[in-house]
């Protein structure tokens, strides 16, 4: 399983950096949005600052998105899906692959929105055990839901739009765990932030299963 997994991460992660979709879309779409927010609450410089963690997560999810689409919009060009179902993979071992590749993707994305975070907001960040931690549990859990639903919705017609309703309001408890642990790392009271770490580390091992269990059958039915 781990080897199809890694064979499927390193495909995916090398068609991105050869086609440079998501940095040359992606990327300025996330930075982009954190521009808009700044310009629609820096009158507001305190607003601004209490909104950072909230602004950065929402950013991240909304350019996460597109490369969630993206993942699966490969697989959908000259009949890519199809060998990819007959190609003897294990499905578990596609969607652990699919889910690394993505999740490497919003790791990059992360590290840039957090520099545009830094010199737009003029945010200092501090807590950096829990902003590390906080960072790679929801980017798992973005990963391994966001895979899980991409598969789903990969197979109709009207998936460019069926994803982010299906996977928005499912991870609204991510979002709003890594702002509270994001809220207290750079409040200085990282005590308050590990109960949300805690809380979104269920929430990626629970889809992490649901998605190496699930994914095979719903690939055939995709």
């Amino acid at each position: 399983m781990w080897h199809d997994a890694w064979l499927v991460a390193g495909k995916d992660l090398r068609l991105e950096l050869r086609s440079r979709v998501a940095l040359n879309q992606v990327v300025p779409f996330a930075l982009l949005v954190l521009v808009l927010f700044a310009f629609a609450l820096d009158p507001d410089r305190g607003l601004l600052e209490r909104a950072t963690p909230g602004l950065y997560w929402v950013a991240v999810l909304f350019s996460g998105l597109l490369a969630l689409q993206r993942a699966f919009t490969v697989e959908a060009a000259d009949g890519n899906r199809d060998a990819l179902r007959l190609s003897g993979l294990d499905p578990s071992g596609i969607y652990l692959g699919k889910a690394m590749a993505v999740a490497v993707q919003l790791l990059v994305l992360e590290v840039l929105l957090g520099v545009g975070v830094a010199v737009l907001y003029t945010t200092t960040f501090t807590g950096w055990p829990l902003l590390l931690a906080t960072v790679g549990v929801a980017t798992a859990g973005i990963a391994a839901a966001g895979t899980l639903y991409g598969v789903l919705a990969a197979g109709l017609r009207v998936r460019e739009t069926l994803l982010p309703l299906l996977l928005l309001p499912v991870l609204a408890p991510v979002l709003i765990g890594s702002t509270r642990a994001f809220e207290a790392a750079l409040a200085g009271a990282p005590a308050d932030g590990w109960p949300w770490v805690g809380l979104m580390a269920v929430f990626a091992v629970l889809y992490i299963v649901a998605g190496v269990l699930g994914f095979g059958p719903l690939l055939e039915e995709s």
